[in-house]
């Protein structure tokens, strides 16, 4: 037990918790959790009693004594779970105390503070590591797997969308991460997650963006049209809230309760804030083009308003379409509910080769938070080098940097109606080590059509066989012949009945007056026919 690795954390959210159990519980044979930090004290003493349950005593310090926190407990790694503005202070601070630094996303908040700790790494020499758990996803990872292979060839566009219910969605407009001075705004703060797979999934960093964003959805006129109008500013003594289906009941979650409404009283922060403040200045509907170095081109969309969780995205390529559909869970962030879970009912995969049917493939599944991420993540963390990884999952300050420079290219563009190039927010990043992918000189197999519907020509070949000639009068006298069998038909079925009628000794009546008159109709009509038309001829002489 001698020989494990020393931690200490800032910052004790909701989030905290992944990181700080698995020292204490499924790593407790090679790490010690040995400091705990935050700026809250009553969350700080919460923490320390959770860690003493679980078996762990680590030192409890406040915000201000981070430093000292760090050289009292002689820690060789920093685990950073603060709000996304302070991230910056405690990764840089930790490097330059001589740890390695573990973060939560996104890195940091905009592009003064990136550059600020690309160049603290590059001085220290230390670590960073920055935590996208979506990477590790069992069907994310089959994603890139599939791209490796070169079952569609080299990527040319991506159609990316991503949706955020109403009720996940709409947590980000209740907490700090409403106002962008804290989080950057859901393009820095939730689509780092995104920004990042696409440039994983390619193996490519992005060069340029154009991006077009507004909140439509949570705003006082919302509010005032769900017949809201008597709104407080928090859900808490809301007198609206009965009535309300974003209404969050702080004091009946036992989880939110005791991390935040129990804690108010030494920060004055309100974990229920209203969904339809004026006081929001983050977007809820956000449209992005983005350009990479790869000559890929990606269409992105995120809307946090919507009927149901997940997201869509499909690579377009040289030999055809990769399409994936995933469903999640429902949540609340720190509400105890497992984050971001897979349903595997609603997630699917679809190769579209060219010239051939498409197929589907059976998805890789994953049990836990953020599609089975999380536990993968943690492993590769704080059990490095125990699995063998040929699809590069761990990110470090480069790969975190790209990520949420997207996003901060995003935020510029939406305030000055122009394109940003990544390179004019931030230098000397380096490229990420991404696996290398399908190179865009490789020779494209001219392979024999299998499915109609992708063979050219096939539409037009169908019109010229309805155009032949005769086809229409083979067809009427088919007709014909079926209407005089039927006659027939009808004639053998009677001739039994008089042969029984015989048998019983009973006279028969026969027709055949009948049938005469039937047989002598058609010659009587065929001369008056002929007649009329021989003196229509003679009338139009």
């Amino acid at each position: 037990m001698a020989d494990r690795k020393r931690y200490v954390q800032v910052g004790l959210g909701s989030r905290s918790n992944m990181f700080r159990s698995a020292i204490l519980d499924v790593y407790k044979e090679t790490c010690d959790l040995v400091g705990v930090c935050d700026s809250n004290a009553g969350r700080l003493r919460l923490a320390a009693e959770e860690c003493r349950l679980q078996g762990g005593d680590p030192k409890p310090y406040a915000a201000e004594d981070f430093d000292r926190m760090v050289r009292e407990c002689r820690a060789q790694a920093v685990v950073v779970t603060t709000k996304d503005c302070h991230h910056d202070e405690y990764v840089c601070r930790g490097m330059e105390l001589g740890c390695d630094v573990i973060t939560e996303k996104p890195m940091t908040t905009d592009e003064q503070k990136c550059q600020r700790i690309i160049d603290t790494q590059r001085r220290t020499g230390r670590q960073c590591r920055v935590t996208f758990n979506y990477r590790y996803s069992p069907p994310r990872t089959q994603l890139k797997d599939l791209l490796i292979s070169g079952v569609i060839g080299n990527v040319i566009s991506v159609d990316f969308h991503w949706l955020l219910d109403t009720s996940h969605g709409a947590d980000y407009f209740r907490r700090w991460h409403r106002n962008k001075v804290n989080s950057g705004g859901l393009m820095v703060h939730k689509a780092t997650h995104h920004f990042d797979l696409v440039n994983w999934f390619l193996s490519a960093i992005p060069v340029q963006v154009f991006a077009s964003g507004d909140r439509q959805f949570y705003t006082p006129k919302t509010a005032w049209r769900y017949g809201l109008s008597k709104r407080a500013e928090r859900c808490l003594d809301c007198p609206e809230k009965s009535k309300c289906n974003f209404f969050l009941d702080l004091a009946g979650n036992e989880h939110l309760k005791k991390r935040y409404l129990d804690n108010e009283q030494y920060d004055g922060y309100f974990r229920d804030r209203c969904v339809f403040s004026e006081l929001i200045d983050i977007e809820d509907t956000m449209n992005l083009v983005v350009n990479y170095d790869s000559g890929t081109i990606l269409t992105y969309s995120l809307n946090a308003f919507m009927p149901w969780e997940g997201y869509t995205i499909s690579f377009n390529g040289t030999k055809g379409r990769l399409e994936h559909v995933c469903r999640e869970t429902v949540y609340v962030s720190g509400d105890g509910s497992v984050p971001g879970e897979l349903i595997s009912e609603g997630t699917t995969t679809t190769v579209y080769p060219h010239f051939k049917d498409p197929y589907r493939v059976e998805v890789w599944q994953g049990k836990g938070g953020h599609g089975g991420g999380d536990r993968l993540l943690l492993q590769d963390v704080f059990d490095p080098g125990s699995r063998e990884d040929k699809y590069n999952h761990a990110a470090d300050h480069r790969g975190g940097a790209y990520s949420i420079l997207t996003g901060v290219a995003a935020n510029r563009s939406m305030a000055s109606g122009q394109p940003v190039r990544i390179d004019q927010l931030c230098t000397g990043i380096g490229y990420p080590d991404y696996p290398p992918m399908p190179r865009p000189d490789e020779p494209l197999p001219m392979e024999k059509p299998t499915a109609v519907r992708s063979r050219p020509g096939a539409i037009k070949a169908k019109p010229e066989k309805a155009k032949k000639p005769g086809k229409k009068r083979v067809v009427r006298k088919k007709v014909a012949k079926k209407k005089s069998v039927k006659k027939a038909k009808k004639s053998t079925r009677k001739k039994p009945a008089k042969k029984s009628a015989r048998k019983a000794g009973k006279p028969v009546k026969k027709k055949a007056s009948k049938k005469k008159v039937a047989r002598k109709k058609p010659a009587r009509k065929k001369p008056v026919k002929k007649a009329r038309k021989a003196r229509g001829k003679k009338r139009n002489k």
